[in-house]
């Protein structure tokens, strides 16, 4: 299995938080590509700002504090932030360092590439607890319309 593909609730909340906080490393740098997202509280251009790369820590925090509405997000993560380069397609993630590759498209569509095999099941279970719905395996024989970008 390569990861995993499903569909979350449209409405604002924490979803990358929910999905995220307590599977993966959070000493991982991220890789934030072109997306969309919009905090509910306060109208932040900071909040997950494009082409940037963070570290876990601030992150996490930004993930984990008030609710957002997430429309498109390529985020990549990465064990260091040296390690950080440009992921296109499955064959790239595989021969860079990237650990995991998320995508959101049209706010409900998901898909999660990982290198690690264990936490293909943990992101299963969470995904089926968070009430998600549509949740398949990413595997060979499905990965033809895997994307590595939001958008181009």
């Amino acid at each position: 299995m390569l990861g995993l593909l499903f569909e979350m609730k449209n409405k604002f909340g924490k979803q990358l938080s929910d999905i995220l906080v307590d599977i993966v490393d959070p000493s991982w740098c991220w890789s934030i590509g072109s997306g969309e997202a919009h905090s509910m509280e306060i109208p932040d251009p900071d909040f997950l700002p494009p082409n940037v790369i963070m570290e876990g820590e601030a992150f996490f925090s930004d993930i984990s504090t008030g609710k957002y509405y997430v429309i498109f997000a390529d985020l990549k993560a990465f064990p260091t932030r040296e390690d950080v380069v440009e992921v296109k397609n499955y064959e790239e993630f595989l021969k860079s360092s990237c650990q995991l590759a998320l995508l959101v498209i049209d706010s409900v569509y998901v898909s999660i590439v990982l290198k690690e095999q264990q936490m293909v099941h943990k992101f299963f279970e969470r995904a089926e607890a968070l009430g998600y719905t549509n949740i398949k395996f990413l595997t060979d024989e499905n990965k033809t319309s895997l994307l590595f970008n939001v958008w181009g």
